[in-house]
């Protein structure tokens, strides 16, 4: 099937009733298996969540019992634990040892809100073992469901929207960023470009209808000027108000380095909206923009419902 495929098999949830193992447990109902029950009930008192001792570095790991092309993970956190899980890491790995060489970390959890479910893109990696490592002493682990899925699961809806900006230099149309090219060269014509030196210039790509997204991910320039793009604010909503420059932030670039691909996810996992725009404030700047992607299922389904194969 196509990424961009609207019907066809969903992908089940890999780690549903899995074997699962962590580095303690406090007590005979919060046990590693309580993160792979299917249930994302988020209140500990009702016996769905897992939880270690008070220790140094506590883990929870669950075995895919095969080697698995992993897109994505999606966590629960407990609803009276609201920090509970703020620099935790996600490691995929082919072994069992948390150090292996050959471990590969998917994502560090900033935050995720009392008893939500927030959604990981990986790169994709390859893995047998999924590890919820969190770093520190005197820490405890809790986890109210751990999903884990094929792939990469979410289509690239930009490639079926149409994009403009606030003015347009020679033949570098705003089309140039969703045109599926990463080509970081300018002179390749593959790349946006608005009029030089102009007061808070924007791109926009019209989504069609409204989606959930996930991530997002922007390509530099690479002959040059990378630096042009500091700055740089991504916006998400369905309003046309300041040409969908006034919709809700969903994540600001501080540099993505020159040709680089940087990825983004919003603030709360995700964002609903049918433009995404990216917003430059200042005077005398320039924006340039070789590829704009976005990761996203439609709105109103959920995200674990919606996952395809690529």
């Amino acid at each position: 099937m196509t990424s961009g495929a609207q019907t066809g098999n969903f992908i089940q949830n890999l780690a549903l009733n899995q074997k699962a193992v962590q580095s303690s447990t406090s007590d005979s109902v919060s046990l590693a298996s309580k993160a792979v029950d299917g249930k994302r009930d988020s209140s500990f008192q009702r016996g769905s969540c897992t939880l270690t001792k008070s220790e140094s570095d506590p883990w929870w790991r669950v075995d895919l019992g095969k080697v698995y092309t992993i897109g994505a993970v999606m966590i629960t956190n407990r609803a009276e634990l609201e920090n509970g899980l703020d620099g935790a890491e996600i490691w995929i790995q082919n072994s069992t040892k948390i150090n292996d060489t050959e471990s590969l970390r998917c994502a560090v959890i900033a935050h995720i809100p009392g008893g939500q479910t927030f959604y990981f893109p990986c790169r994709p990696l390859q893995g047998r073992y999924i590890t919820v490592l969190l770093p520190g002493s005197g820490k405890v682990l809790s986890l109210c469901e751990v999903e884990v899925y094929y792939g990469y699961p979410l289509p690239n809806v930009a490639l079926k929207g149409e994009a403009t900006q606030s003015s347009t230099l020679s033949f570098a149309s705003a089309s140039k960023a969703i045109d599926g090219r990463r080509n970081s060269f300018y002179s390749n014509g593959f790349c946006s470009h608005t009029a030089e030196d102009e007061t808070n210039p924007w791109w926009r790509v019209d989504l069609q209808q409204s989606f959930r997204i996930t991530a997002v991910k922007i390509t530099n320039r690479g002959d040059c000027c990378a630096e042009r793009l500091d700055g740089a604010e991504i916006r998400i909503g369905n309003s046309l108000e300041n040409n969908g420059n006034n919709n809700p932030r969903c994540a600001s670039i501080s540099r993505i380095k020159t040709g680089k691909t940087s990825t983004y996810q919003c603030d709360g996992g995700s964002m609903e909206g049918r433009f995404v725009n990216v917003f430059l404030p200042g005077q005398k700047k320039t924006l340039t923009l070789c590829e704009v992607e976005v990761y996203a299922a439609l709105a109103g389904v959920a995200l674990s419902h919606h996952f395809r194969v690529h």
